[in-house]
């Protein structure tokens, strides 16, 4: 059954809860778990891994490779991950309930963008522990310059809700605003107000219908250079249709880099994807030197 009546008649204790608390963010949820229970009987979606992501993307950047930030994130991330762990926290696959924290290879791209794109306006969906959230901050402060705005519908869970964001309490927020709420109700929203924006990241739902509504949604707004992240692509077909759609663009899959073994991926680790709007470096006219 299709917009949210089928979740509705399977659940009708937690639907009527769901709609009293709040009616609109009900809705949007009942139609979101019926695209969830449609996309899971289509087959796993299977993608070519670039395994030279790395010099790719600075290539699409425009940035020489090796790049000297990787070494700055490194050491950023032992620092961030050994906090973390102080506080008597799990960090990795199902650590945040069944959700995962940010992996090395995702932030690590993240990191790199941000300082290389120097972006003025980045939009997150999905921030759990803030992982991410983190090294998008650190890199706008080593910019000087930047905000990022954090979209997030919270887990219920009370145990759960004192861990959001604490990757970054010990950080000034004066660059950063979270926005409670799912994707579906503020994303439309914030993108009106900001206009255009240079770095989109998606780590919200998964599946191919929340997916491609953000892609979609961001793309419109997205500058000349911008680019899209999206984690956890193998969850879905989203960013295979997405890259087909808008097939003039450079996109890349890449491996993830988890703390320890994730079970329930295809390669035990699970993979992100990057679309650009950038020219590789090979296809950019020669600089001028006067």
């Amino acid at each position: 059954m299709g917009t949210g009546l089928g979740y509705v008649l399977r659940h009708p204790l937690r639907a009527a809860r769901s709609v009293l608390t709040d009616p609109v963010q009900a809705w949007f949820t009942f139609k979101d778990r019926d695209a969830d229970l449609r996309e899971r009987r289509r087959p796993q979606c299977r993608y070519e891994v670039d395994g030279d992501w790395e010099p790719h993307l600075h290539d699409c950047l425009g940035v020489p490779w090796p790049c000297r930030e990787v070494a700055e994130f490194w050491a950023l991330w032992a620092k961030v991950i050994e906090s973390l762990r102080s506080r008597g926290l799990r960090i990795g696959p199902e650590s945040f309930d069944t959700w995962n924290d940010g992996d090395a290879g995702l932030v690590r791209a993240i990191w790199c963008l941000t300082r290389h794109l120097r972006p003025n306006k980045v939009i997150e969906t999905g921030v759990a522990r803030g992982l991410t959230s983190r090294f998008i901050l650190e890199a706008l402060e080593r910019n000087r310059s930047g905000y990022l705005w954090s979209i997030d519908l919270p887990t219920r869970n009370p145990v759960l809700q004192n861990q959001i964001g604490v990757a970054v309490k010990d950080l000034s927020t004066n660059r950063w605003s979270y926005i409670r709420g799912s994707s579906r109700r503020r994303l439309p929203a914030l993108l009106a107000k900001l206009g255009q924006i240079d770095l989109f990241v998606h780590d919200s739902l998964h599946t191919e219908h929340n997916v491609r509504f953000e892609l979609d949604l961001a793309w419109k707004h997205l500058g000349p250079r911008g680019v899209l992240v999206v984690d956890d692509i193998d969850a879905n077909w989203g960013f295979q249709s997405f890259t087909q759609t808008f097939s003039g663009h450079r996109s890349m899959s890449c491996e993830a880099e988890p703390l320890y073994p994730d079970t329930r991926r295809f390669n035990q680790k699970g993979l992100f994807g990057v679309i650009a709007r950038t020219r590789p470096l090979s296809e950019q006219a020669p600089q001028v030197r006067a």
